[in-house]
């Protein structure tokens, strides 16, 4: 009667139907010395499982992860450095210059820089000009092969009314 009662419980524990508290009877059957001979290889499995669930984790687990504060002054400094750069320039400023507080070289250089850079932006207003225009000719290279699409279809329609 208990072998045929634990012949069962192996069949639904092989179908994952059985409660812990048949798990538990499998078990207490496995660990005793008097396993049917046709169910011995079920014995070490359950040694296993008996062996594994006493086992216990002894290593202590740290709660907090060690944090280096490296990156924190690195951001304390790019944080001083910014604020440098944008402080230093406005104390040591003595107030807004005109092209006259300049010494005459720089005058000349500067005026220099503003005729070529007008010179460029010429240029450019011409290439725009020149580009407007190969626009223009490209959308009316479309619609010519657009109507000349239409023709090829018009002739192909022709031929085949010809041909019947």
């Amino acid at each position: 009667m208990v072998l045929n009662n634990i012949e069962k419980l192996l069949e639904k524990y092989n179908n994952a139907e059985t409660s812990l508290a048949e798990e538990a009877q499998l078990r207490a059957y496995f660990e005793s010395d008097d396993v049917a001979p046709h169910l011995e290889h079920y014995k070490p499995m359950f040694l296993y499982f008996s062996q594994s669930q006493q086992e216990q984790y002894t290593k202590d687990v740290p709660l907090k992860p060690k944090r280096t504060k490296l990156y924190q002054w690195i951001s304390v400094a790019a944080v001083a450095v910014l604020m440098l750069g944008f402080i230093v320039p406005r104390v040591w400023d003595s107030g807004p210059k005109t092209l006259a507080d300049y010494p005459p070289e720089e005058q000349q250089m500067y005026l220099e820089t503003k005729a070529a850079l007008a010179m460029l932006s010429d240029n450019f207003s011409d290439g725009t000009s020149s580009i407007n225009a190969l626009d223009l000719a490209s959308e009316n290279f479309n619609v010519g092969l657009n109507k000349a699409s239409h023709i090829a279809e018009f002739s192909e329609t022709t031929n085949k009314l010809l041909k019947n």
